[in-house]
């Protein structure tokens, strides 16, 4: 039996928005289809999908996606004109930095580097 990633599933109060946001981050095309889902397919990434849900996100993320930069600060900044927000500050550390970030539902994910 094999497994594998497909893709990733982010829910979302607009879809079409937060594909958007992701797609401008991520050097990607979003797509718009049926019952309200729209999607994006970065360059070396597996599919990231966003379906409709009524609800806005409550509590933290479960799961987060860790993006590779080679810049913190540039990353950050071009997220954050984007759309997102910046939670806390760099941390640093023998094993490299991150950063926690929020897209513009209140999703987190980290920029992260050696």
């Amino acid at each position: 039996m094999r497994v594998r990633l497909d893709q990733v599933v982010i829910d979302s109060c607009d879809p079409a928005r937060l594909a958007r946001f992701w797609a401008a981050l991520l050097g990607a095309e979003a797509v718009d289809r049926d019952l309200g889902w729209s999607h994006i397919e970065a360059p070396g990434m597996p599919r990231i999908s966003f379906q409709p849900v009524p609800e806005a996100r409550q509590g933290k993320n479960r799961l987060h996606l860790d993006l590779e930069v080679d810049d913190i600060d540039a990353a950050v900044a071009r997220a954050l004109i984007l759309g997102a927000t910046r939670v806390g500050v760099v941390v640093r550390g023998p094993l490299g930095a991150y950063q926690v970030i929020r897209d513009p539902e209140d999703n987190e994910f980290c920029f992260v580097c050696d």
